[in-house]
């Protein structure tokens, strides 16, 4: 094996212990977020993604793009909440084509709801994970990517 074949494993690696480190968390979310708030963690995301537009919507393509859902999967998710009464859809007065959503007062309630309970599991998962050597080294350099992210 060559110079370039060994790095392009350690890539592989790094990116099965992400992949491996994600899906860790996001079962221990999706759990949590079902059994106390009945979301699942895409539909919080979409929530919490429209909460955080203090106040304001958002059009569906950005809407997707904050979820990481393709356009058909956001639409269907968004049908899904229309009709939990979560969050509702405002035709674009600039343009006629465009379709912003935003979270109606249950919307906001349902959210309360269900933050703590994902902050909760998110801490819980990310402690339990620090406990599996496969993980850990990823979990310990997180802190030094969110400051190169800024």
């Amino acid at each position: 094996m060559g110079i370039a074949d060994d790095a392009v494993e350690v890539r592989a690696q790094g990116w099965r212990t992400l992949a491996a480190l994600h899906d860790f968390i996001e079962t221990a979310l999706e759990r949590a977020l079902t059994r106390e708030a009945g979301l699942s963690v895409v539909e919080y995301t979409v929530l919490d993604a429209l909460d955080r537009q203090d106040g304001w919507h958002m059009r569906m393509q950005q809407l997707a793009r904050a979820s990481a859902l393709s356009p058909s999967a956001t639409t269907r998710l968004v049908n899904r909440l229309e009709e939990r009464g979560l969050l509702t859809r405002v035709d674009c007065l600039d343009d006629r084509r465009g379709i912003y959503t935003e979270l109606t007062g249950g919307g906001h309630a349902l959210l309360d709801q269900a933050r703590p309970v994902h902050d909760a599991a998110l801490a819980g998962a990310l402690d339990e994970a620090h406990g599996i050597p496969e993980l850990a080294p990823l979990l310990d350099a997180l802190p030094q990517l969110a400051l190169a992210a800024r």
